[in-house]
């Protein structure tokens, strides 16, 4: 009895309270509509290592970043390519990215680019990673970046600043320097910012704070002396730019004398551009698995099947918003594709969304004067990786396409017999009997048109060819025509 006494004493005889514990859970729109507004993480972005030996390096190299991007049109896969894009474009500029997250929204904010509450989430983030600088997927506003760095304490770049830097490392020829440097000059100066009254230099009496005469400056704030500086270097920038398009263009017009059809390689970055340059010329350009590798352009000789001569030129890739300033600043360089007769796009048939690329590259190609209407060809390259569905809703979809490898060499054969059937024709057939004291009207002909035959006879040569106007006139004052000899 007194056992059971204690165990009726431990046991709670009170009516249970009418209390429901799940009524303070959310209700299933409610988690929903959360869902929506709350910053998405996107898997697979941090950097992973390859090799232990890579650790002290990038503890004293690398930037440590977060991305963040606003996905405001489009579905979510790709918002998170973008995101991966962006990706991309931080390891190549040189670091280390541990996060990455997107916000859903109609359209960036005004003021932080991604919200106050979400800019106070990004924060945490980064404090909680130990980044020190946030990369965002779209072009901020002074304001917004002067904003959302005062939110998160660390530093703040856009897409366009990444950009600018990764050109600015790989900028190798004096012309590309000038250039990459004029584009960023013209996206820091709407940029400047004062830090307080240190910068100011129009004080005096009592609003020098006490200082009184001899306190005065020189009249002018240190910010607009900056931006007065920045002026004269842009201008001095642009006039080196008009003296080394000077010497392009006389090249390109001794092209022209001579008639010699022109192609222009045009493309997404880390296509493969450089790499089909190679594979049909033997240029030995720089081939890296990188974002905006080689920047400055190339030329080189190439010959058909059939032994006619054109020019390759390896052009700027391009990327997906690419900044207005750097187009602007590559006008010169772009030229080539709009002086070519034929355009070779090339597209990586690897990505996720070559679509998105085609579309990237036709919208700047459309903005150079002259390029819209000249033909296309559309080069799927990388098509030992590639998937072949994919290869094959592209070649259904466009027209005038090639599936190649410049890798393994696949399908160059077929490219070359397309470029062949897309060149405009300059030349003239010809059948004359040239003396052979004018061996060098033989040689012109082998380099600079197509010999379809050659006869030697008593008193000279009879040359069967396709030649440019410019030979055929001097073939016509100083050869013969065989139905006369």
């Amino acid at each position: 009895m007194n056992h059971a006494s204690e165990w009726s004493n431990d046991i709670d005889t009170r009516e249970p309270l009418d209390i429901d514990p799940f009524d303070d859970l959310p209700e299933i729109g409610e988690m929903d509509l959360a869902e929506r507004q709350a910053l998405r993480r996107v898997a697979g972005l941090s950097t992973e290592l390859q090799d232990v030996t890579e650790v002290e390096y990038r503890q004293l190299r690398l930037e440590r970043v977060v991305l963040v991007g606003v996905w405001t049109s489009g579905t979510a896969v790709d918002a998170e390519n973008s995101l991966l894009e962006l990706k991309l474009l931080a390891e190549t500029a040189g670091s280390e990215v541990l996060e990455g997250v997107i916000q859903r929204r109609q359209k960036p904010d005004t003021a932080t680019y991604i919200g106050s509450g979400k800019a106070q989430e990004l924060a945490d983030i980064v404090s909680a990673t130990g980044a020190d600088t946030v990369v965002c997927d779209g072009e901020l506003s002074p304001g917004q970046l002067r904003q959302l760095e005062e939110v998160v304490k660390v530093k703040v770049i856009d897409r366009t600043m990444l950009i600018l830097d990764i050109f600015a490392q790989h900028a190798k020829s004096r012309e590309g320097k000038a250039q990459v440097e004029l584009a960023q000059l013209n996206y820091l100066l709407p940029r400047l910012r004062g830090w307080g009254g240190n910068l100011s230099r129009q004080v005096g009496g009592r609003a020098a704070g006490g200082v009184g005469m001899g306190g005065r400056g020189p009249g002018e704030t240190k910010i607009e002396l900056d931006r007065r500086r920045i002026r004269e270097r842009m201008a001095k920038l642009r006039r080196q730019i008009t003296e080394m398009t000077t010497a392009r263009e006389t090249k390109r017009a001794r092209r022209l004398e001579r008639e010699v059809p022109a192609v222009a390689i045009a493309g997404y970055t880390n296509a493969g551009k450089s790499s089909l340059l190679n594979r049909l010329t033997s240029a030995g350009v720089l081939v890296e698995d990188a974002l905006f590798a080689t920047l400055d352009p190339t030329v080189r000789r190439a010959h058909t099947p059939e032994g006619r001569l054109f020019t390759l030129a390896d052009t700027v890739g391009f990327v997906r918003h690419l900044p207005h300033q750097l187009v602007e600043a590559f006008r010169s360089t772009l030229e080539e594709i709009g002086d070519a007769d034929l355009i070779l796009h090339v597209v990586d048939g690897s990505h996720p969304d070559p679509e998105s690329q085609l579309a990237a590259v036709r919208e700047v190609v459309a903005d150079i004067e002259g390029a819209r209407d000249i033909p296309e060809i559309v080069v799927i390259n990388k098509a030992d990786v590639a998937d072949p569905v994919v290869l094959a809703q592209l070649t259904a979809r466009e027209k005038h396409t090639v599936v190649v490898s410049a890798r393994t060499g696949a399908g160059i054969g077929e490219l070359m017999a397309l470029i062949e059937r897309e060149l405009p024709r300059f030349d003239q057939e010809v059948r004359l009997l040239v003396p052979y004291q004018r061996g060098d009207l033989i040689s012109r002909a082998h380099k600079e048109g197509e010999v379809l035959g050659l006869e030697h006879t008593g008193d000279g040569t009879i040359l069967h060819a396709r030649v440019l106007p410019s030979l055929f006139a001097e073939l016509e004052r100083t050869a013969k025509p065989v139905e006369t000899v």
